[in-house]
């Protein structure tokens, strides 16, 4: 991969020319969201190209469309144009912005449209991606599943019957999906009690802040094209409706949910808050970093039969806490090719019975968590074992679950130095509960 003309590209920037993510981006001058791409430390303002040059019209004048999709608040329109359209662009804005780039000059050296279209990240506010319609999270991180179940149902049950023949999911709340950088704010929620020590009383439940707050390391997935009601995607073809990646925090009320779970899964313990990183990195961009996901001994039904063994991608993932008092510690280091299922097998799975995907609709991956230790682990609730130990923070501090003021920092990426392609930050701080 040649390199940018652009300033200041470090060859540890998760937006090297190897990647180039899109994103929505707004400011100070002009506050409506619009269409840009990240390159180093600066985004370039696709709607700018599109109003005061004529380069995209140049780079891609068979795609009229183009134009318009860009100056949308959202990635919805551009999502909407389909993986070949994407690959197209993706290759055309490299050509831009590469060194030896044949197209290069008529942003390089126009200095007057540089200064209109490419904004030091610094400057830029950062939006939501898409406008999601729908958001399923899924449970494909063997490990954790493993651990977890383990923890609750023994070594010999850890497993429900089903997880090794499809790909476990639930419909989660697209209402309270926000972008890095939001606030997070403490659930409340009825959680059950112990009854007094002693006294031969039964556990209570109560109203009250979650004492379990946690996070989930997690990766998303946009879905680019749909499908028809009724029409399922055969998992062959799940592949074109992808529209590009995210990492994805859900975070999780552990102790609402234990209580609120039974018969129907996950409600209020989830729905409060997921957050997801603000650059989309394309599906072409992961194609270089797919691998073998986690043997299903099982043999599977038929629609969930891949042609490939690559189907998931190995991409380096960190989880950071930062406290109240600022300090940070890195306490997960794992993969995302700790998955059981792919995300083609899910869009099989999702649309199987006929539902139709949408242009925007999220899916979540589950908790990614390795085979290792503490160390490896996609959450607090499997690093100190629902609370029995401690996780050891920077300045003498120590966790069971989060505290107020807590802040949670996801990072990914893959490749090397010079041609990173990673997502940047996706970060949420939390903030102590509102009662009433």
């Amino acid at each position: 991969m040649a390199s940018s003309w652009v300033p200041d590209v470090d060859p540890a920037s998760d937006f090297s020319l190897a990647n180039i993510p899109f994103g929505i981006i707004s400011t100070p001058d002009n506050p409506a969201p619009r269409v840009a791409v990240a390159i180093g430390s600066h985004a370039l303002d696709l709607a700018a190209l599109a109003a005061h040059s004529d380069i995209l019209t140049t780079l891609f004048p068979d795609i009229p469309a183009l134009a318009d999709a860009v100056s949308q608040p959202t990635l919805n329109a551009f999502a909407a144009l389909g993986r070949p359209v994407h690959r197209r662009v993706r290759a055309g804005l490299q050509d831009l912005l590469s060194t030896t780039g044949s197209r290069a000059p008529l942003l390089r050296d126009d200095p007057g449209l540089r200064a209109r279209a490419l904004r030091p990240l610094r400057e830029v506010a950062m939006h939501l991606p898409m406008a999601v319609g729908d958001y399923t999270d899924f449970y494909a991180g063997y490990h954790h599943a493993h651990a977890v179940g383990t923890m609750f149902r023994g070594p010999n049950a850890a497993l429900q019957p089903n997880y090794l023949h499809l790909p476990v999911g639930y419909h989660g709340r697209a209402s309270s999906l926000v972008v890095s950088g939001a606030p997070v704010r403490r659930p409340v929620g009825q959680i059950l009690l112990p009854g007094p020590e002693g006294a031969g009383e039964a556990s209570r439940p109560a109203t009250g802040p979650s004492r379990k707050l946690d996070f989930e390391l997690e990766l998303g997935c946009f879905v680019g094209r749909g499908n028809e009601m009724g029409r399922a995607v055969p998992v062959g073809e799940a592949e074109e409706c992808i529209f590009g990646y995210v990492l994805l925090n859900d975070w999780s009320a552990r102790d609402i949910q234990k209580w609120e779970y039974v018969p129907l899964g996950p409600f209020n313990g989830k729905n409060f808050a997921t957050t997801v990183s603000p650059w989309v990195v394309l599906a072409d961009a992961l194609e270089p970093f797919r691998t073998r996901p986690i043997e299903n001994p099982t043999e599977l039904q038929d629609y969930l039969k891949e042609g490939r063994e690559d189907s998931v991608f190995d991409i380096r993932l960190e989880v950071d806490l930062t406290t109240a008092e600022g300090d940070t510690t890195t306490i997960a280091r794992t993969s995302s090719k700790h998955l059981i299922w792919s995300f083609p097998q899910m869009i099989a799975h999702h649309t199987v019975g006929g539902c139709p995907l949408r242009t925007g609709d999220l899916l979540g991956s589950g908790t990614i968590s390795g085979p290792g230790g503490a160390g490896e682990r996609g959450s607090l609730l499997e690093m100190t074992e629902n609370g029995k130990k401690e996780v050891l923070l920077a300045g003498m501090d120590a966790r069971t679950f989060l505290k107020d003021g807590d802040s949670i920092t996801l990072r990914g990426f893959c490749g090397p130095d010079g041609a990173r392609v990673g997502f940047g930050e996706c970060r949420g701080r939390i903030y102590s509960a509102v009662q009433r």
